[in-house]
């Protein structure tokens, strides 16, 4: 009879043996045949078996025994093996609880099923056929049928706890490799995050040294400590936007470094280094009228990034597209517990430099600004001194 397992069950004995799994059925031969000697023992002590027939039947409990080295791989087989054995002589009793075991273990419901109930036949046929005189023939019976439901209900507690552990081994195994994936995307967005920022001061330092370049062009006046400062200018911006450039290539590069400890990534500027670029900037060229109501008060490291990037980016634009006309900037602390910044340029046709632009900048000036929770607005409107002015303006959360 060929028996069918319950699907997707993994069996903990079905599997292909190892040396430890053998020494545990080389265990169980050599205790069953221990067991058949005692049964025969009694037997023939009771008067059940007497001469020759002691041997045997001590012959084919140890039979039934050695059947056991392939109960792993069929289970019910050797339970069938086993039945001609049960009606005859009760030695091979243990051999036949090992077996029932391993089909409970291996989920063989049906095969266990047919088991029990030849086991139980033919208990009753071997106490029909040689009686014990201290037990009546019910009383056997029922002592039978209670052995194969305690070795059920053992081999069900185990089967039960080998399922607990498996499935606290997969869980655990989901949460690692869940918690992988989330390592590893977290620090995909952080490098794009950083690589984003990156490419802000990349921009901005490359607009410099074509502002600086395009002022060599049309200053033919200056004198040559002028040029020469110019020219200073433009290396340095130069040498820097190479290495913003390097920096941005190494974050792109997956779990590689840029040579230095650190993986070659500067802290990113925030409002500490804003007076710093506003200089820059006026040094370039671009007037800027900077009103500041925080007065060096203290803001979160993430927002402080975030306000200089605003100013680099209304800076660089106003720099690409106004060059000739100021810049108002503006920062305060709005009644609703935000931050407000504004750049605000008139538009001056006909003055537009030849500088490129990607159309990057106010996206991620965007996305940045929403990360933190704040909102972002921009675009032309009218203004009652200037006329037409680009504004860029933002609110963010003001940290509590």
């Amino acid at each position: 009879m060929r028996d069918a397992k319950e699907p997707n069950a993994k069996d903990p004995i079905a599997t292909e043996p190892n040396a430890k799994d053998r020494a545990v059925d080389v265990a169980a031969i050599l205790i069953s045949c221990f067991c058949a000697m005692l049964l025969a023992g009694e037997a023939e002590s009771t008067g059940r078996i007497h001469g020759e027939e002691t041997f045997w039947v001590l012959l084919l409990g140890c039979a039934g025994s050695l059947a056991l080295w392939w109960r792993r791989h069929h289970p019910f087989a050797v339970a069938l093996f086993l039945m001609p054995i049960a009606a005859i002589t009760d030695t091979a009793a243990y051999a036949g609880v090992a077996a029932l075991y391993t089909l409970v273990i291996q989920r063989r419901t049906r095969a266990l099923a047919v088991t029990i109930v030849l086991s139980v036949f033919t208990a009753a046929l071997y106490g029909w056929r040689r009686p014990d005189p201290t037990l009546p023939p019910v009383a056997e019976v029922l002592l039978t049928s209670a052995l194969l439901v305690v070795a059920v209900a053992v081999a069900v507690a185990v089967r039960s706890r080998f399922e607990l552990i498996e499935s606290l081994r997969h869980r655990a195994e989901q949460a690692e490799e869940q918690a992988r994936l989330r390592a590893d995307r977290l620090r995909s967005l952080e490098r794009e995050r950083i690589a984003r920022e990156m490419h802000d001061s990349l921009a901005h330092r490359i607009s410099m040294v074509s502002l600086h370049a395009g002022a060599l062009q049309i200053r033919p006046d200056l004198t040559a400590d002028e040029v020469a400062k110019a020219a200073a200018t433009i290396r340095d911006s130069a040498h820097h936007a190479l290495e913003d450039l390097r920096e941005i290539l190494g974050v792109l590069r997956a779990g590689e470094t840029v040579g230095e400890p650190d993986g070659g990534l500067r802290p990113q500027p925030d409002l500490s280094r804003l007076s710093d670029l506003l200089t820059e900037a006026e040094t370039a060229g671009v007037r800027v009228e900077a009103v500041d109501h925080l007065n060096g008060t203290p803001v979160s490291a993430s927002l402080g990034r975030t306000v200089y990037r605003l100013v680099q980016e209304g800076l660089t634009n106003a720099g690409k597209h106004a060059p000739a006309a100021p810049v108002r900037l503006l920062l305060e602390r709005s009644g609703d517990d935000e931050l407000h910044v504004l750049i605000a340029n008139p538009l001056t046709p006909g003055q537009k430099t030849a500088v490129p632009g990607a159309h990057a900048g106010l996206v991620g000036l965007t996305e940045r600004v929403e990360l933190i929770g704040g909102r972002l607005r921009h675009g032309v409107r009218a203004d009652p001194f200037t006329g037409a002015a680009f504004y860029l303006e933002a609110w963010l959360p003001w940290p509590s």
